[in-house]
């Protein structure tokens, strides 16, 4: 297991090995986005909306969306200076560990968990994923697939 930290620059599954990680920036998350993201999804639930609402749900203040926290994570990887050369994402599995409130900011870490051969010299690489916020809380864990060129 290599468990490297990876230094800026383009990375194919064939230069790839297992335990290499990427620790992506950390990204504000505003009441703005999570509106935004209600909006565009249509999930409006009160939990994301209003912070009385949550309040009566157990929760201090609203909620940002689970799936907006993933993309934003993803948004991270692909602004890393670390670039994957993917073809394309094969799937997430993650599992919402904690809630994320407006004024959190979250940073995660891709390591690769897995790596097979693909048709055509691509490669197939699974990720583990774990996003945390600025306490270093896990408030995202699991893994995402991505086909890859050599």
């Amino acid at each position: 297991m290599t468990r490297r930290q990876l230094p800026p620059g383009l990375y194919g599954h064939s230069v790839l090995g297992i335990g290499d990680r990427i620790e992506t920036a950390r990204v504000k998350v505003t009441p703005e986005a999570i509106d935004r993201f209600a909006d565009l999804s249509g999930d409006r639930f009160a939990l994301h909306m209003d912070d009385a609402a949550a309040r009566k749900l157990g929760f201090p203040a609203r909620v940002a969306h689970g799936l907006l926290v993933l993309s934003l994570i993803d948004g991270l990887k692909n602004q890393s200076p670390v670039r994957l050369d993917a073809v394309a994402s094969l799937g997430w599995d993650i599992r919402f560990r904690a809630p994320v409130f407006a004024g959190d900011e979250v940073k995660a870490t891709f390591t690769v968990d897995s790596m097979r051969p693909a048709r055509d010299g691509r490669g197939i690489v699974v990720f583990a994923v774990e996003a945390r916020n600025q306490q270093d809380e896990v408030v995202q864990q699991g893994t995402t697939t991505l086909m890859m060129r050599p």
